[in-house]
């Protein structure tokens, strides 16, 4: 950890204990993103209180290094071939606040500051999670979340929720319809997974905590301002949410021609048991309308004019990237949980908001320590295989850069991460964990690699 970011975390931390009235139960980590991850859909015996407010914080360094690799060659865009230290800061405060019986209002005001390898280029599955919400290497404040969440019940079955980041404890409907409108990241909601979905606390390449082969909307931070609408039932529920596309490819600024250029997402999810083992399976469909170019033009056009293609020379209004993913989760034993995405786009228009992978597949295992006597510690491994469109392969062969993979020339191969990770729980509230990634074929280079990469992360969190 760097001396900026320890002193920047000590003081956070203070601040931390300052808001903070009673640490968390004794429970293990939940395994879910920031939007936790609902109870059982059953009413409880003696149901929660129905909480009015309640205030969390946390704070996540993340510190990386990779050494010297096989580099014949290196574009503007690719993962230098030098020995690279980076790392990562980010706090954020999570209040909540029920103005009704239905309705509750969510506030995230965030920091963040660092700097990842090679200005964040050369690996499309990325392997620090947290630089997306980085853009300075001082640590600067923003809004991360605003939004409003109502429900719409029906029927007498209701479901207990405990206190945690962006939820309120009490009970909901079982059967509900659900408006939120605001500023939050769409994955807040939709491609949610027991086991990775959390860089702050579980898996942290890009294509590993979400569906790398999504390009879900969102600034360069990885918000967006967006309505999204949920039916929830029992054991399915059925989602949708129209966000606000950024002007130009990872662009800071949104585009407000929304009955033009938005993205469209639809999920739906069922949740079931396997002798009394909880899992899920979420089919993820995505519409995504945005002023961006295309490979394929780019090509044709560099051929024509005998220069090297460049995707932001043919950007036109109202294009369109597609896709669906698979997204699957499934608890073996009591501690011992699987996992695996699968995902798809067009390929056909540049990267845009998240990465640049048009095929993806992952799967992994992760285990809690209660077997060991460290119920809160987590060990976990995963491989992720990620891939790209015919001609998107071949506007990188003839020397065409995305916004953040790009190499000068590509003998074009799968790229493979190889993530493995633990978690230890040093005492309540405080986390470190030591992660290795392998990465074979950088950027989908089989000339250059492989690399490898270790990280350690600190992560501290308090609320009540």
């Amino acid at each position: 950890m760097t001396v900026r970011a320890a002193a920047l975390l000590g003081f956070l931390s203070a601040l931390g204990c300052m808001a903070q009235q009673q640490s968390p139960p004794e429970t293990p980590p939940p395994q879910g993103g920031e939007i936790p991850r609902q109870q059982e859909n059953t009413a409880p015996e003696q149901p929660e209180a129905e909480q009015r407010w309640n205030l969390f914080w946390q704070a996540t360094e993340i510190g990386q290094y990779h050494g010297k690799f096989h580099s014949p060659y290196e574009g503007a865009d690719s993962l230098q071939d030098t020995t690279e230290w980076g790392d990562s800061l980010t706090s954020t405060i999570f209040f909540g606040l029920r103005l009704d019986a239905n309705t509750q209002l969510y506030f995230n005001p965030e920091l963040s500051g660092g700097r990842g390898f090679s200005d964040v280029d050369g690996i499309a599955n990325a392997p620090n999670g947290e630089l997306p919400r980085v853009g300075s290497v001082t640590p600067k404040p923003y809004l991360a979340r605003l939004f409003l969440q109502h429900d719409f019940g029906w029927g007498a079955e209701r479901e207990s929720f405990e206190s945690e980041e962006n939820q309120l404890a009490g009970t909901r409907p079982v059967d509900r319809y659900t408006v939120a409108i605001g500023r939050f990241t769409l994955t807040d909601f939709f491609d949610n997974n027991r086991y990775t979905h959390d860089p702050r606390t579980q898996f942290m390449g890009w294509g590993i905590m979400y569906n790398g082969a999504w390009d879900y909307p969102a600034d360069t931070r990885g918000y967006t301002w967006a309505l999204f609408q949920e039916l929830h039932t029992k054991h399915w529920s059925f989602r949708y949410a129209a966000a606000m596309e950024p002007k130009v490819a990872n662009g800071q600024q949104f585009d407000r021609r929304v009955l033009r250029d938005r993205g469209d997402n639809f999920e739906q999810e069922r949740r079931y048991s396997i002798r009394k083992h909880p899992g899920a399976i979420r089919a993820l469909q995505f519409l995504l309308h945005t002023d961006s170019g295309s490979y394929q033009e780019a090509l044709k056009l560099a051929a024509e004019t005998g220069t090297t293609p460049s995707v932001i020379d043919t950007r036109a209004v109202g294009r369109l990237k597609y896709g669906f993913g698979l997204n699957l989760e499934q608890e073996i034993t009591s501690g011992i949980g699987v996992f695996s995405r699968l995902g798809w786009n067009d390929g056909k228009t540049e990267s845009f908001a998240f990465t640049a992978i048009d095929r993806l597949a992952t799967a992994g295992v992760s285990v809690t320590g209660a077997k060991w006597r460290r119920r809160f510690d987590v060990a976990a491994t995963e491989l992720t295989v990620s891939g790209l469109s015919r001609v998107h392969a071949e506007y990188l062969a003839a020397g065409g850069l995305d916004f953040l993979i790009g190499d000068g020339r590509l003998n074009y191969g799968p790229e493979y991460v190889w993530e493995s990770y633990y978690s230890v729980r040093v005492a309540p509230g405080f986390f470190t964990t030591i992660d290795l990634q392998h990465v074979e074929n950088p950027a989908y280079n089989q000339d250059r690699g492989p690399v490898w990469i270790p990280s350690l992360r600190l992560h501290l969190e308090f609320g009540r």
